[in-house]
C-alpha cells in the first residue's frame, strides 16, 4: 500500500550541510572559548577531553538517587539514524565532530546490546518528514534547516521505497537489535518531543516508569524528550556520552543540553554506567 498520488515521489537529493557554511573567524572564537575550563571542573573527569564538559569539582546539586528495577525500566533511544550519525548523513557536517568526540556511534551499540541480555524492552523514537510535512506555513529555525536538506526524508508514512540506505535509515550497527521483532519502533516525532508519537503510551503499556534515554540530538530531541517523560512522571536517566549536538556560531548544542541533563534529569550516567546497571538486571 503506498500513500496518495500526489505524495508519492522518491525524496530530493539534498547536499549534506557544511559546517564551513557556519563557521567564521567570531564562531571559530566562540568555540575557543567554550573549551577553556568552567571554573570549579575537573578535566581529567572530562567527557571527550573537553574541559568544558567535565563534572564540576565541587557540585552544588544533590546527587542522583537512582536505581533502576527489573520490569520498571527500558532503554529508549531517539533518532538513531544515519542522517545524524553518519559521514554521509545530511548532519554529519555540524554534528559529526561531536558524535566522533563521545563515541556515540559505538556507546548507542552497547546500550543495545546491554538492553537486549538483559531482557530489557527497548523504544526507538525516529524522526520522519514526509512530502505533506514540507508544506508547513511556518517553522522554528531547525525545522527550516531539516526541512531545506531533506533530513529524515520519506516519500510517505505508507511507502518504504528508498528508505534502506537512505538518511532516515537506522544505522547499520544498530539493524540486528532494532530489527529482531521485540523492539518496538514508535510513530515519528516530528519534532523534538515525543507528543507527537506513541512512545509514551508504549511505555505505560509496559507498566515502565524509569527510561534510560540516548540518541540524537543532545539539546534537541534527546532534550525534549527528557523533559516531556519527566513531566509525565517518568524517572529519567540520560546516558550524556551516548548523545551529541551540533557546533555552530550560535553555540554548542552538547554543552547546552549537558547542563540541563544535570538539573533536571533524575540521573545523568555514562555509558560504562548505564550498561553496568543494567547489565545488574539481567544479573
Amino acid at each position: 500500500m503506498t500513500a496518495c498520488s500526489h505524495d508519492h515521489h522518491p525524496p530530493v537529493a539534498h547536499a549534506p550541510l557544511d559546517r564551513r557554511h557556519f563557521l567564521t573567524a567570531g564562531a571559530a572564537a566562540a568555540a575557543t572559548a567554550l573549551s577553556a575550563a568552567a571554573p570549579g571542573t575537573a578535566a581529567a573527569d572530562s567527557p571527550a577531553g573537553n574541559p568544558a564538559y567535565a563534572d564540576p569539582a565541587e557540585p552544588a546539586l544533590p546527587a542522583s538517587t537512582m536505581e533502576l528495577e527489573k520490569g520498571r525500566a527500558a532503554l529508549l533511544v531517539v533518532d538513531p539514524q544515519i542522517d545524524f550519525l553518519s559521514p554521509a548523513g545530511v548532519a554529519w557536517g555540524v554534528v559529526g565532530e561531536s558524535v566522533a568526540e563521545h563515541n556515540v556511534v559505538d556507546n548507542l551499540r552497547r546500550l543495545f546490546q546491554a538492553a537486549k541480555a538483559a531482557d530489557m524492552p527497548v523504544v526507538v523514537s525516529p524522526h520522519y518528514y514526509y512530502p505533506h510535512d514540507h508544506r508547513w506555513m511556518f517553522e522554528g529555525a531547525l525545522e527550516k534547516v531539516m526541512h531545506s536538506i531533506g533530513m529524515f526524508d520519506r516519500p510517505g508514512p505508507l511507502d518504504m521505497s528508498g528508505f534502506e540506505g537512505s538518511g532516515a535509515d537506522f544505522m547499520a550497527e544498530y539493524e540486528e537489535y532494532i530489527f529482531d521483532g521485540r523492539t518496538i519502533i514508535a510513530s515519528p516525532h516530528k519534532l523534538y518531543g515525543p507528543e507527537q508519537n506513541d512512545a509514551g503510551l508504549q511505555l505505560r503499556k509496559l507498566r515502565v516508569d524509569q527510561v534510560i534515554l540516548a540518541g540524537m540530538s543532545a539539546n534537541l530531541c534527546v532534550e525534549s524528550h527528557m523533559r516531556e517523560f519527566i513531566e509525565q512522571g517518568f524517572e529519567v536517566a540520560v546516558v550524556s556520552d551516548a548523545t551529541a549536538g551540533a557546533k555552530v556560531p550560535e553555540g554548542d548544542g552538547y554543552l547546552a543540553a549537558l547542563i540541563n541533563f544535570r538539573m533536571i534529569a533524575n540521573a545523568v550516567w555514562r555509558t560504562d554506567e548505564a550498561v553496568g546497571r543494567i547489565g545488574a538486571l539481567g544479573a
